[in-house]
Formats: C-alpha cells, sequence, structure tokens
C-alpha cells in the first residue's frame, strides 16, 4: 500500500526517524529525510539506500525556520513529486528546571518540537489540497500527556504538539487527510544525550526505535475508512532495579 508513494521523516538521520526512513523504503516508497547537517544527511542517505535499494533523499534543514522548510518541502517536490505523508519526527529535549532552562534552551526546545511541526505540516498540508489527500503522522511522547520535575521545555512543547496535532485531525478529516499521532514512552537512542546500544543506556528494557516504526507502517497502511488518531507506546516491562 506504500508502493511508490512519496514520504518525507524529519530528523531522519538517526533514532526513531531513521528507523521510519528505512521501514518506508522497504515498503517500496520514495523517502526524503532531513536533519541540520548535510554532511549527516548525505551519509544517512548513502547508508539507507545502500540497506534497503530503495529511492531515498536528503536535505538539510532547520524545522524551527519557516524558510527553510519552505525549501525543503521544494526540493521534495523536485526530486520525488507529489507528496503523500508527512511524518513530523525531528525534535530535541532539554531537561532541565525552570530556574536552570536559560531563554535559547526554551526556544530550542519549543520551536523544534512545535513550531517545526506546524510549519511541515502547513507545506503539506497546501500540497493535500482539499481532495487528493495525504497522511501526517507526529511523533510525540507520553511527555506530552504526563509532566515530569526537569520536563518543563520539553512536556510545554509535546503537550502543545498534542493539542496541535488533535486540532489538525479535525480540522482535515474531511478532506481526505488524516492525522496520528504517535507516544512512545522511553526509546532506547541517543536523544537527550543518552547512547543508543548496551543494557547501561535502558536498550534491554526500552522501546527500540524499530518497533516505532513498525507503529508508522501499520497507521499507515490500514483502510482508508479507518483512523488511528492516537497511539501510547510503553515498555512492556519497566526497569528492573
Amino acid at each position: 500500500m506504500l508502493k511508490d508513494k512519496v514520504c518525507l521523516v524529519t530528523g531522519g538521520t538517526r533514532g526513531i526517524g531513521r528507523a521510519i526512513a528505512k521501514i518506508l523504503l522497504s515498503e517500496g516508497a520514495a523517502v526524503a529525510i532531513c536533519g541540520q547537517r548535510q554532511e549527516s544527511v548525505d551519509r544517512a542517505v548513502a547508508e539507507l539506500a545502500a540497506e534497503t535499494a530503495g529511492k531515498v533523499r536528503g536535505k538539510a534543514a532547520d524545522v524551527r525556520s519557516d524558510e527553510q522548510v519552505a525549501e525543503l518541502f521544494r526540493f521534495v517536490d523536485a526530486e520525488l513529486g507529489s507528496l503523500d505523508v508527512l511524518v513530523n519526527n525531528a525534535g530535541v529535549g532539554v531537561f532541565k528546571s525552570v530556574r536552570e532552562l536559560s531563554i535559547d534552551e526554551w526556544k530550542r526546545t519549543t520551536e523544534t518540537n512545535l513550531y517545526g511541526a506546524f510549519y511541515c505540516s502547513r507545506e503539506a498540508l497546501f500540497r493535500f489540497g482539499t481532495q487528493r489527500g495525504g497522511y501526517i503522522v507526529n511523533i510525540g511522547s507520553m511527555a506530552g500527556a504526563n509532566a515530569f520535575a526537569g520536563g518543563a521545555a520539553y512536556n510545554a512543547s509535546k503537550f502543545g504538539l498534542t493539542g496541535f496535532t488533535e486540532a489538525m485531525m479535525q480540522d482535515v478529516r474531511s478532506e481526505n487527510v488524516r492525522v496520528s499521532y504517535i507516544m512512545p514512552g522511553s526509546v532506547a537512542t541517543e536523544f537527550g544525550g543518552h547512547k543508543a546500544h548496551g543494557a547501561d543506556h535502558g536498550a534491554d528494557w526500552k522501546i527500540w526505535p524499530q518497533d516505532v516504526a513498525e507503529i508508522v507502517r501499520m497507521v499507515l497502511t490500514l483502510p482508508a475508512r479507518t483512523l488511528v488518531s492516537r497511539v501510547e507506546v510503553r515498555p512492556a516491562k519497566p526497569k528492573s532495579s
């Protein structure tokens, strides 16, 4: 069902975004990815192409910039054609108390995690129109429903993303556009400064990026009559003491 579909995955050079890009390519989709540095984007594109033999393109873009987002979408238009799927995955996490948070850290977190999703979704919706349709999947977090100490900026951005996504879903559901929101709990990636592999960093009990990618594939391949609007994902077993 995804063969020859054109997909864009933001933050697709590593972690959850990389796993999503790979699984979409394995389904026969053409995939564009972005990251903040062209060097890492080029490396990821080459590796994904070798691993899947799929059609993959990449461009550096900071999703905090509406101008760079617009350029990214024009790049996808030129390289791959009409967009069918947007996965808003790009995100950052700064975990400090409000007193310790700098203004720049607050802005970087909220602008990446929330503003970036708005800029990208808006560009995608222009391309989907009101008849042709498409799919937007936002990668959120359980932190978008559960606040915790030290999470002020991250919680604010993810709570905001939850509200944004649910409202957008209501905006466009009559236009043949489906919107889903996936909320992973603890994932074994380098996000937030943690190493991606090794039991001491949670890979023995946390969700793996591939698990989130499988959920993305599942929601995208459901019949068009069906919408899974929100998925909460937790590790099956808590961290052992």
